[in-house]
């Protein structure tokens, strides 16, 4: 019985997470307007949409230079500029293409090592709605000294606000919900390690 018990209790903490983190996904769009920062950074997906997004914002003005992470290795610059809908001038001198990530864990090192790269403190992060809590979780684990402003973008295949009524929408948002535990769980079990103690001050020379 006391197994059973804790097996309820636990399934009832998990569906109550579930709740809260749809929840979050659905209250996420429209995004408010981002402030500017020093670059934009956009995780590539099965939509569109969230690139014209990303470009937009670098043609507001949003960002020094625009990171599309996750770029097809067999696309061209073209192809993504025809995919982006970027104004040419502004394509060929700001936008940067990252080929080896393969997924959102490659996202958010790629995505580090160029922010690195550029001596960038802050990031417009753009993804789909229901992946940003994710990413955000890689990305801040990746790089922890940058400010990142997230600007999720509706998925329209995803019925966020009624999730449970199909089963695609149900499915997606369960196994996003498994992945994101997953990875509060990792950066957690990480935290319990041994912290590094600061270096002992340098002694003046008398």
């Amino acid at each position: 019985m006391k197994t059973l018990a804790a097996l309820l209790i636990a399934l009832m903490i998990w569906g109550l997470g579930l709740l809260a983190f749809t929840g979050r996904v659905d209250q996420s769009t429209p995004a408010p307007e981002p402030p500017i920062a020093d670059g934009v950074v956009v995780l590539t997906g099965a939509s569109n949409i969230r690139l014209e997004a990303a470009t937009k914002l670098l043609e507001e003005g949003k960002g020094q230079r625009l990171l599309i992470s996750g770029v097809n290795r067999e696309a061209t610059r073209a192809d993504v500029q025809t995919v982006t809908k970027a104004v040419k001038p502004i394509y060929d001198c700001c936008v940067d293409l990252g080929f080896t990530a393969a997924n959102t864990v490659g996202n958010a090192l790629e995505t580090a090592e160029w922010a690195k790269s550029k001596g960038y403190k802050s990031l417009i992060v753009v993804t789909a709605d229901y992946h940003m809590p994710r990413s955000m979780l890689e990305l801040k684990a990746a790089m922890p000294g940058v400010k990142l402003f997230p600007y999720p973008v509706q998925t329209e295949s995803l019925n966020a606000h009624r999730w449970w009524k199909t089963g695609p929408s149900a499915r997606r948002m369960i196994v996003e919900y498994c992945k994101y535990l997953a990875i509060l769980g990792r950066e957690a079990f990480l935290g319990l390690g041994p912290k590094e103690k600061p270096a002992p001050a340098a002694k003046e020379a008398s």
